[in-house]
């Protein structure tokens, strides 16, 4: 007889409802696909709080708990630890963190999502491993939790059976990393086309993308919004300096000047980063040949972009494609 995987999400009060909602929909739509085609659902998931009934999440509403982290026989094949304000107020109490860490104890894969880290390495579960959580928090758990390796740059970590994820979309990112394990790669694109997200970022890579981290970094960034994000849809055009300035009508020195001083990164560098970023999307969602996907990112040659992944990666990008496809399978 089938036995469905039992996934069991830990929330608190004051939760973040989309740390909760979000890696238990990935679940709920496998089991709907799974359904679809006349077989069994993989997954049985439930929601526990440190009391049964309603638990108020910070967005005001409230979503109710089945059952207690205090209950004795409260099993479960998956443990995942949901973040908020209140997972980092759970190092403050130390009946529920004992209670965790008996309960991570007797669960065979155990994963945090986003500041849910802080309630999962308050039981000393992480001392010694390496571990992330939002980037927000990273110096708070590092002065709380020195034991434990934390992974600023990383949308997931997996050390042995504990794994941990960073903000709300990473939580979605692992779990589907999970469904991936579980059932294999069909049904994890199946789950990712019906959400609208991508398959897999793996869970090595930045939590920012290029273009994000550049605009959080830059002085102005709308002075030149429309001009990045019309980079960012053309990058296999071959964008010069002197192109892009004419788009704007500038001089190239003025708008290499200006775009330095609003973005805080010179323009030339700033389209080779959106371009190694596209690559490593392609290289982890796909099959193309690497020459092909240097094309498409808009690289003169696949050398120019094993180059520019050397560079700013420091690995070529087949060694990366190989890493990260290797990467998905090792979250079981």
């Amino acid at each position: 007889m089938h036995q469905a995987h039992r996934v069991l999400m830990v929330a608190f009060p004051n939760a973040q409802m989309l740390d909760i909602t979000g890696p238990l929909d990935v679940f709920s739509v496998a089991n709907g696909a799974a359904l679809a085609e006349g077989l069994p659902a993989p997954y049985r998931v439930a929601l526990a709080a440190p009391r049964a009934g309603l638990l108020m999440t910070s967005s005001g509403i409230a979503i109710a708990a089945g059952c207690s982290v205090y209950d004795a026989g409260l099993e479960a094949d998956t443990l995942l630890l949901s973040g908020g304000p209140g997972a980092r107020a759970v190092v403050r109490d130390g009946a529920l963190v004992a209670a965790l860490g008996a309960l991570c104890a007797r669960v065979g894969r155990v994963g945090s999502i986003c500041t849910g880290a802080f309630a999962l390495a308050a039981t000393g579960a992480l001392d010694g491993r390496r571990a992330t959580t939002h980037w927000a928090h990273f110096d708070e758990f590092a002065l709380a939790f020195p034991r434990v390796q934390i992974d600023r740059d990383a949308l997931f970590v997996s050390d042995g059976k504990f794994h941990s994820s960073a903000g709300i979309s990473a939580g979605i990112d692992y779990a589907l990393a999970l469904v991936e394990h579980d059932l294999g790669r069909r049904r994890a694109l199946e789950v990712a086309r019906e959400l609208v997200v991508f398959l897999r970022r793996p869970g090595g890579q930045s939590q920012f993308s290029a273009q994000l981290a550049a605009e959080v970094g830059a002085h102005d960034p709308d002075r030149f919004g429309e001009l990045t994000r019309w980079i960012g849809e053309n990058l296999d055009r071959e964008l010069s300096v002197d192109m892009l300035a004419g788009r704007l009508a500038m001089s190239p020195r003025n708008f290499a000047r200006r775009f330095m001083a609003a973005m805080k990164v010179a323009p030339g560098r700033y389209m080779q980063l959106l371009r190694v970023d596209a690559a490593r999307r392609m290289l982890t969602d796909g099959e193309l040949p690497v020459a092909r996907i240097a094309e498409r990112c808009g690289f003169a040659s696949a050398e120019a972009m094993r180059l520019a992944f050397q560079r700013h990666l420091n690995v070529a990008p087949v060694d990366f494609r190989a890493r990260f496809q290797r990467a998905a399978s090792g979250v079981g």
